[in-house]
């Protein structure tokens, strides 16, 4: 009888420590990453060369392994010739929210993440005076990633990963619409505050 009571007021005291220390974990965190990018197909027919993008994010936790995300972000890509001219960019701007799974890779302090969202962006078409000659408007899309959260203390992690972003708009130069499926890769670098 002594063993069962003293089995379950250990078991007792143990599962309140969990749950105390649960609850002492940070549930807000910004993040801020950056990296190149790679179009996974060509623009109404144009190569884009390689680009370059970052993201500002604000995440929040409301369950153990589970949150949500929201924030804006910003890429570019250049073209040496395209529908729009020579030396052209396009520019796209706008919004991301979406859901997050993240959980600890056994054995290790680090946890893996998985993301997926919705964007609210626009692309905008420069010329080579950087003057804007054409803008989608915000239109949806969306988003999937997936990285690695490496602790730098207690309230700062590195998180390395890879997004894909993709995007249908149709844009009008000159009277002509143009129909611009924006897909890309991108490889990121953040970092992320917890608070």
């Amino acid at each position: 009888m002594k063993t069962k009571v003293l089995f379950t007021l250990a078991l007792s005291a143990l599962l309140s420590l969990t749950s105390f220390s649960q609850e002492n974990e940070k549930r807000f965190g910004f993040e801020l990453s950056g990296g190149p990018s790679l179009a996974t197909r060509e623009l109404d027919g144009n190569k884009l060369e390689k680009g370059f993008g970052f993201e500002g994010i604000f995440h929040y936790r409301f369950m153990p392994h589970t949150g949500v995300y929201a924030g804006w972000g910003w890429n570019r890509f250049s073209a040496e010739s395209s529908f729009a001219g020579n030396s052209t960019d396009f520019e796209e701007t706008g919004y991301v929210f979406g859901i997050q799974f993240n959980h600890s890779i056994y054995g290790l302090l680090s946890s893996y993440f998985l993301r997926a969202g919705a964007l609210y962006n626009h692309i905008e078409v420069e010329n080579d005076n950087g003057d804007i000659i054409g803008d989608t408007g915000h239109g949806l899309g969306f988003q999937l990633a997936a990285g690695v959260d490496i602790p730098l203390g207690t309230k700062w992690s590195l998180t390395p990963g890879v997004k894909y972003n993709a995007i249908s708009a149709e844009t009008t130069l000159e009277g002509v619409p143009f129909q611009m499926d924006y897909h890309y890769m991108s490889v990121r670098i953040g970092i992320l505050k917890r608070f």
